[in-house]
């Protein structure tokens, strides 16, 4: 029995290191040809901007082209609706079941939908498309090999991962994203699939970012970060409540916003409505300033090397001022009409610009003005971990997007301070807060589901780290003649009765899962949702 168990255990290992390498492979190629692409793109939009600064007389062309630009994001929303927002809610849904969607339509419409978004001047990023489109090449694999249910959640995480990895040339940052934002724990399954996702994915964009023009060295390249000593912990402290503070009138902003949105509700072109006001703001910021566009690497980079580009020859405090600000509304508008295109680096870039303004505060404060790059590099990561609520990504990620480990100590410490303030003032992870909007739609369909089964395939394995589906809770265990609660440390064994209680919107997706992940069905009984 134990051999037979052992046998069972390593072939399932071997066929989640398969399914994650595989698809590694698949969302390395498609999400680097997506990364050079964007890059591009960002580029040329950057130079078309600059034509029309120089000749006012065809500015109003530019507003025609951003008007059709919304016609043709808002059909191809209208048409897949699942291609809203950045990625990341969809994404944490489909890994943990609720959502499901035809990756074959996702995968394109979201990769052409947010190149669109990028070229027409947006201030958007490639990390959710990226991290949504190895997710949908997940999906994809686990389609075509015909998996049951909970491999398919474990591939769609692996893509997700290596999607993320590839578009930040960050290994570590896409393996974290599979614990911390998608199933908030760890289980040797989740990190195989990732790692060998990640792995395979990473190995592929070294060998096809070369010939794409793709930088293999750190997206923040320009900082140069200075040992600090604990004489600076207060400058670090100080930016991190300020730009705390900034994080959660940015999320309250957020969900203000999206209230607004929701209330354009046309007759006809419901979607266009609502993604006119965002292309059409774009224009008027990309005419006013360059560093306002696309993800803001141009400005967070040109912020480490010291380099700032001189608005309307105003002071450079008034530059930095008036950048971030744009930076900040449009990013909310995006995010309010449910723009497909991720929002994480322009958050990041309204920390960089407002870690510059208060690095020349703490400047003529008797700061060492070598520690600038510190001071922004804290700002960019509190913001964004104010607001995600993922310090550890978060804290992970200045380390990889700078390939240094030199401002650790303050970063933690200021992501700490970030994401207590953010508890103080009962803020919600923003991309869970979205996936929320989405659940909502589906959440009358709910049923009532009690499901009695053997274990077989969950045997050996705690109850906390059993795939269970969405809104499952095992409630009962039937061990020979004794019954009883189990808690997260109960180990299933061959031949226990599980009681398992949901409310699943699928009621057949919920039970292949189930069943795939524990044992064999003996009794079922559907009825409506229990009222509370």
């Amino acid at each position: 029995m134990k051999a037979k168990a052992f046998k069972n255990k390593a072939a399932r290992g071997f066929a989640i290191l398969f399914v994650g390498a595989f698809t590694g492979a698949f969302a390395g190629v498609v999400v680097t040809c997506y990364t050079a692409l964007l890059e591009l793109v960002e580029e040329f939009s950057r130079e078309y901007y600059g034509f029309f600064r120089d000749r006012p007389a065809f500015i109003p062309l530019l507003f025609v082209a951003l008007g059709m630009g919304a016609v043709v994001v808002g059909g191809l929303v209208r048409a897949m609706p699942m291609i809203r927002g950045s990625g990341f809610p969809q994404t944490e849904g489909a890994t943990l079941g609720l959502v499901r969607y035809k990756w074959y339509e996702i995968l394109p419409g979201m990769f052409a939908a947010s190149l669109l978004c990028v070229f027409m001047g947006l201030s958007a990023g490639a990390e959710g498309p990226a991290l949504m489109i190895g997710g949908a090449c997940g999906y994809g694999v686990s389609d075509v090999t015909r998996r049951k249910p909970v491999m398919r959640r474990y591939a769609i995480t692996g893509g997700a991962c290596a999607g993320l990895a590839v578009a930040l040339n960050a290994p570590l940052t896409g393996i974290v994203f599979a614990y911390e934002e998608a199933y908030k724990r760890f289980t040797p399954e989740v990190f195989s699939c990732s790692f060998s996702s990640v792995v395979v994915a990473i190995v592929i964009r070294s060998v096809l970012g070369p010939l794409m023009k793709l930088s293999s060295g750190p997206v923040f390249s320009t900082f140069n970060l200075v040992t600090t000593d604990l004489s600076f912990l207060p400058y670090a402290l100080m930016a991190a409540v300020v730009v705390g503070g900034m994080g959660v009138a940015f999320y309250y902003l957020v969900l203000f916003a999206r209230k607004l949105f929701h209330k354009i509700r046309p007759k006809h072109f419901v979607y266009v409505c609502r993604m006119l006001p965002p292309f059409l703001l774009a224009g008027v910021v990309g005419l006013l300033c360059a560093d306002a566009m696309g993800a803001g690497l141009h400005f967070m980079r040109a912020l480490g090397a010291g380099e700032v580009s001189i608005l309307f020859s105003t002071p450079v405090w008034v530059t930095l001022l008036l950048v971030t600000l744009l930076r900040y509304i449009v990013t909310v508008v995006n995010v309010g009409a449910d723009m497909p295109c991720c929002v994480s680096f322009p958050m990041m870039a309204i920390g960089a610009g407002t870690g510059a303004l208060l690095s020349l505060l703490f400047t003529r404060m008797g700061m060492d003005e070598a520690a600038t790059g510190v001071i922004i590099i804290i700002c960019m990561v509190t913001f964004f971990t104010t607001v995600v609520k993922a310090p550890f990504t978060g804290i992970i990620m200045s380390v990889e997007l700078t390939w240094s480990f030199t401002p650790l100590l303050p970063v933690v410490l200021a992501v700490a301070v970030g994401y207590l303030i953010g508890q103080i003032f009962h803020t919600e992870p923003l991309y869970e807060k979205l996936l929320e909007e989405i659940l909502e739609e589906e959440r009358g369909h709910a049923t009532h589901v009690d499901v009695k089964v053997r274990v077989t395939a969950g045997a050996g394995r705690a109850v906390r780290d059993v795939m269970w589906p969405y809104t499952a809770v095992a409630t009962l265990v039937e061990r020979g003649d004794a019954r009883f609660a189990p808690s997260g440390d109960t180990v299933l064994q061959t031949g226990d009765t599980v009681l398992v209680e949901g409310t699943p919107t699928d009621v057949k997706e919920f039970r292949e899962t189930l069943l795939s992940a524990v044992g064999e069905l003996l009794e079922e009984h559907i009825g409506p949702p229990e009222k509370e």
